[in-house]
């Protein structure tokens, strides 16, 4: 289902070969090409693979915060964007109801959960059209807002909380239990 999977690194990077990636052989391929902003290193990342890569081909972009993602969280996005148009993104509906703050951290009010969806990774979209999006949206948090900035309605495919973003320190005690309790 995956041909390669190209990391990201920062163009600084001496972790990566602290490790032994062999046993993944040539679809494992670091990229030591990062930028300033997750754009900036997804576009990097687009243009290093160009000759490699043909327009149509899927791109899905995932974030490293993110290091819970299951075979099925994939398959499932696969599935469901295979055939779309503009291509989309695993993402959960709000289940909490949302507060905006003031300036002086009081309640300024209450936010409608209703249609509201928290954004995951990965992100799919064809090669071309993502590479495009980010050329032009350079100032956005996730390549889905790219896409929509070029006045394209990305599909949101549900995914399920245990593809967790490690945010805050208490996330990576989340993230181990998931990992440690997944049944494969």
């Amino acid at each position: 289902m995956i041909d390669r999977v190209y990391v990201v690194l920062s163009v600084g990077d001496q972790e990566w070969d602290r490790h032994d990636w062999s046993s993944f052989g040539d679809r494992l391929v670091p990229l030591f090409c990062g930028g300033a902003s997750r754009a900036d290193s997804v576009l990097n990342g687009l243009r290093a693979i160009a000759d490699d890569t043909s327009e149509g081909d899927w791109i899905l972009v995932h974030d490293a915060a993110r290091p819970c993602l299951a075979p099925w969280h994939i398959e499932g996005l696969v599935r469901e964007l295979m055939h779309d148009d503009v291509g989309g993104i695993l993402a959960v509906p709000v289940a909490d109801t949302l507060k905006r703050e003031d300036s002086t951290h009081h309640i300024a009010g209450t936010v409608p959960r209703e249609g509201l969806w928290q954004a995951q990774t990965p992100q799919m979209f064809r090669y071309v059209m993502l590479k495009r999006a980010l050329e032009s949206a350079r100032q956005v948090t996730d390549e889905a807002s790219a896409i929509e900035a070029m006045g394209l309605r990305p599909r949101l495919v549900r995914g399920d909380p245990t593809n967790l973003k490690v945010t805050f320190p208490l996330d990576l005690h989340l993230a181990e239990w998931i990992l440690q309790h997944r049944e494969a």
